[in-house]
C-alpha cells in the first residue's frame, strides 16, 4: 500500500471515531499546499489509468548474444492480441518510480501509445541503470539493437513490426541499427540525432565530436554530468528475480549523482585530456584506453581515426532501406550533417524508400520541439508561432507503417517542412535546399580596418581588385567567448540561442563585415559556405565565422556559426597541412544550413575570428596534439580579400520567396 493510501486510511479511521488529526503548530495550518502535490496527484492518476488499460511488465531482463542482460519496461494494451511495437532505447533514466517524490513519473507517453493500440517498449542502454555491461558512446548498438529487435518481434503479443523513436541519445543509435536492415524494423523516427552521424559528405564530425576538426566541448561536460564514464557502478546480481528488481526500483533507481561542476571555470583547464579528471570524474572512454567496443581515449582520436568506424555511428556507406521520419532544428548542435544524412538516404535508397523519407526542421534548440509556443523565443529572438503537432504526425506515421492504415496526416505532409525564421512561418518543399534555390556570393572587403563593429568591413557583390588585409591577434588565453548559437549540454557555461552580438563585436580580435541593407524581402534557405584566404604566424590555428541579421536599429542577432582547424583544411582523410608564416592559404569551411528571412532595411553580417570558446576547444596554435598541451602561443592572423584572394560568403537564396499557399509545396524542377 502506498504512503498516500496509508495516510488516507489512517485519517478515515480517526474520523470514524469522531477524531481529527491535530496540528502541533497552529501556524502550520496556514501553510500553502506542497507545490509538488498537484504533480504527484497527476502522476498517480496517469499510473492508475495505465494500470487499467495496459498489461505492464517492468524490469524484463533481455539477454544479448554476449550474455549481458538489458533492462526493459513493456506496456501493451489489454486484450488486444498481437500489436505493433514502438521502441525507445535510451541511456537516460526511465525508472517508473521517482524515489525523491515517492510517486510514479509522468507516464503519459506510455499511456498514449497503449491507448492508440501499440506496445511501448523502453529499454536501457548497455551499461546504464539496471542494464548490464559497459557503455561506450554508441557502443555495441549494432549487436544489441539487432538482438533487441529480434526479442520484441518474437514475443507472443507482437505483430512482428517495430518502429523506433526518440530524441538525442534516444535517437542517435537508430540510424546504424536501421542500416542492418532487420526485417522486423518497419520504420524509424529520429529526432535531434546529430551525435549518431559519423562521416557523411564533407562532414567528419564523428557523432558531433568534431566540427571542422575542432572539438565540440559539449561532450566533455555530457560525459561527466550524465555519468557516461560509469565503468564502476552498483549492479544487482544476474540471478535477481524480476519481482525483486521491480521492488528494488522503488528504492534504488541507480541514477548517478555526479558532484556539481562549474563548467564555466572547468572548461578552461589544460591539458584538455585531463579535464574530467580535474573535476574529480572517473577514468573512462574519454581519455584512457578501455576494453570497450570502439576503444577508449576518444579525446586523442583524429576525425578520420579508424576507431570511429568500429562502433555504432552511422556513416554514408551504410545504406538505409526503411521509411524514415526525421526531426531537426536550426539551433541544434549540428543540423547540417543531419540534413546531409537525410539527403544521402534520399539520393541512394531505392526510389520507393527514398520517397518515404520526410523531414521537419524547427526553429528551436536541441530536442525542444514541443516547447515551441505562439511566441517562440530562441534566446532573445522572437521567431513567432512555431507550434506544430509533432505527436499527431508521429502517430499518423506509425499508423501507416506499423498498422498499414491510411493516414490523412501523412497525406498532407510534404517531404521537407521547414521553418523560416524572420518570416516566422512554416514552408513546404520537395527537397532540401528548397526547390528553385540559387546561390549568391558576397565578397569581403575593407580598408584594412574591419576590426570591431566600428570598422570598415563590408560585403559586396564583386571582389575588389586591390585591398588591404585585415589583421588581428588570437591569444588562446583570451579567446572570444561563445555567446549564443546552436548546442546543448554545457551547463551554465554557454547561453545557446540568438542574442544581440554587439557587446562581443567591440573586441579587436573580431572582424566585422556588413552587406548593404536589403532592398526587398530575401529568404536565405539552404547551405551557407565561407571561403577565406588567410595567413598566420602560427603553424596551426583556427578560423571562425558567425552570420547575423542586423536590424535597422543596430541589433545583430546571430543565425549560425562555424569553425575550421587549419591543419585539416585539405580534408580530414588527408595528411595534416601546416602553415608557414607569411604564406597565404585558401580555406573553405564545411557548409552550414539555416533558413532566415531578411526584411528590407536589414543587413547580413559576418564576424570572423579564431575562437568560439567553450562551444569549441581552443587551438593552442603550437601544431602539437592540442589535447595534451597546457600552454599555447599567440597567433597573428590575417584575412585577405582582393582579386587574387576573393574571400567570400556564399548564401542560398529562394527567389520570389512569397509564402506558398496552404496545401501547396515548392516543387523541384
Amino acid at each position: 500500500m502506498r504512503l498516500t493510501q496509508l495516510a488516507s486510511a489512517f485519517a478515515g479511521a480517526l474520523a470514524s471515531f469522531g477524531l481529527s488529526l491535530l496540528v502541533a503548530n497552529p501556524a502550520a495550518a496556514q501553510q500553502k499546499p506542497d507545490p509538488q502535490a498537484e504533480l504527484i496527484a497527476k502522476r498517480n492518476t496517469i499510473e492508475k489509468e495505465l494500470e487499467w488499460v495496459a498489461v505492464i511488465d517492468r524490469k524484463v531482463m533481455v539477454k544479448m548474444r554476449d550474455g549481458k542482460l538489458m533492462a526493459a519496461d513493456v506496456y501493451r494494451p489489454k486484450g488486444a492480441g498481437k500489436v505493433p511495437v514502438i521502441f525507445s532505447r535510451t541511456p537516460y533514466n526511465f525508472n517508473f518510480w521517482d524515489v525523491k517524490l515517492g510517486a510514479p513519473r509522468d507516464m503519459s507517453r506510455e499511456l498514449e501509445a497503449v491507448k492508440r493500440g501499440y506496445a511501448y517498449v523502453e529499454m536501457q542502454e548497455r551499461g546504464h541503470f539496471f542494464s548490464q555491461g559497459n557503455y561506450d558512446i554508441l557502443g555495441m548498438p549494432l549487436s544489441d539493437g539487432s538482438d533487441e529487435l529480434k526479442w520484441m518481434s518474437s514475443q507472443p503479443w507482437s505483430n512482428g513490426k517495430v518502429g523506433t523513436t526518440g530524441c538525442s541519445s534516444t535517437a542517435e543509435w537508430q540510424l546504424a541499427v536501421v542500416a542492418q536492415n532487420n526485417p522486423s524494423l518497419a520504420t524509424f523516427n529520429v529526432q535531434g540525432f546529430g551525435a549518431g552521424v559519423g562521416h557523411v559528405g564533407p562532414y567528419y564530425e564523428q557523432g558531433n565530436w568534431y566540427r571542422g576538426g575542432a572539438v565540440q566541448m559539449l561532450f566533455i561536460s555530457w560525459i561527466y554530468d550524465y555519468g557516461i564514464q560509469n565503468q564502476v557502478r552498483p549492479m544487482f546480481p544476474s540471478d535477481t528475480s524480476q519481482a525483486e528488481l521491480i521492488n528494488a526500483s522503488h528504492y534504488f533507481d541507480l541514477n548517478p549523482q555526479m558532484p556539481p561542476v562549474d563548467w564555466d571555470k572547468a572548461f578552461w583547464y589544460l591539458p584538455e585530456k585531463d579535464m574530467i579528471k580535474a573535476v574529480g570524474g572517473p577514468p573512462g572512454i574519454f581519455e584512457t584506453h578501455m576494453p570497450v567496443a570502439t576503444g577508449g581515449n576518444m579525446i586523442a582520436r583524429a576525425p578520420n581515426d579508424p576507431a570511429w568506424y568500429k562502433g555504432g555511428l552511422w556513416h554514408e556507406n551504410m545504406k538505409i532501406s526503411k521509411p524514415g521520419l526525421w526531426f531537426m532544428s536550426w539551433f541544434d548542435v549540428s543540423v547540417s550533417p543531419n540534413l546531409a544524412a537525410y539527403n544521402e538516404v534520399r539520393h541512394t535508397a531505392p526510389k520507393a524508400i527514398a520517397d518515404q523519407q520526410y523531414a521537419v526542421i524547427a526553429p528551436v534548440l536541441h530536442c525542444a520541439y514541443t516547447r515551441a509556443t505562439e511566441n517562440t523565443m530562441i534566446g532573445d529572438l522572437d521567431v513567432g508561432d512555431a507550434r506544430f503537432d509533432y505527436n499527431d504526425l508521429v502517430y499518423g506515421w506509425f499508423d501507416h507503417f506499423l498498422k498499414g492504415e491510411d493516414s490523412p496526416v501523412l497525406d498532407k505532409q510534404p517531404k521537407v517542412m521547414y521553418y523560416v525564421m524572420g518570416a516566422n512561418r512554416w514552408e513546404k518543399t520537395d527537397t532540401w535546399p528548397p526547390a528553385g534555390a540559387i546561390t549568391q556570393d558576397l565578397y569581403f572587403t575593407s580598408g584594412g580596418q574591419a576590426n570591431t563593429l566600428y570598422g570598415n568591413g563590408k560585403l559586396v557583390a564583386t571582389a575588389p581588385d586591390t585591398d588591404h588585409p585585415d589583421q588581428f591577434v588570437y591569444d588562446p588565453a583570451n579567446p572570444v567567448p561563445t555567446f549564443g548559437g546552436g548546442g546543448c549540454c554545457q551547463g551554465t557555461a554557454v547561453k545557446f540561442g540568438s542574442y544581440d552580438q554587439r557587446p562581443q563585436e567591440t573586441r579587436n580580435d573580431i572582424l566585422v563585415y556588413d552587406s548593404e541593407p536589403f532592398k526587398q524581402d530575401t529568404e536565405v534557405s539552404g547551405p551557407i559556405t565561407v571561403t577565406l584566404y588567410v595567413s598566420s604566424s602560427a603553424k596551426d590555428t583556427d578560423f571562425t565565422f558567425k552570420v547575423s541579421d542586423v536590424y535597422p536599429d543596430g541589433r545583430a542577432f546571430n543565425i549560425t556559426e562555424n569553425i575550421q582547424r587549419m591543419r585539416y583544411r585539405n580534408g580530414y582523410d588527408k595528411p595534416l597541412a601546416w602553415m608557414s608564416p607569411g604564406q597565404v592559404y585558401k580555406v573553405t569551411f564545411q557548409p552550414i544550413d539555416t533558413s532566415y528571412y531578411f526584411r528590407p532595411g536589414h543587413k547580413l553580417r559576418v564576424d570572423v575570428s579564431s575562437s568560439n570558446f567553450p562551444r569549441f576547444d581552443r587551438n593552442l596554435n603550437t601544431g602539437g596534439n592540442n589535447y595534451d598541451e597546457d600552454r599555447g602561443v599567440i597567433a597573428h592572423n590575417a584575412i585577405y580579400h582582393d582579386s587574387q584572394h576573393p574571400s567570400k560568403i556564399t548564401i542560398t537564396v529562394v527567389p520570389n520567396s512569397e509564402p506558398v499557399a496552404d496545401g501547396e509545396t515548392r516543387k523541384s524542377d
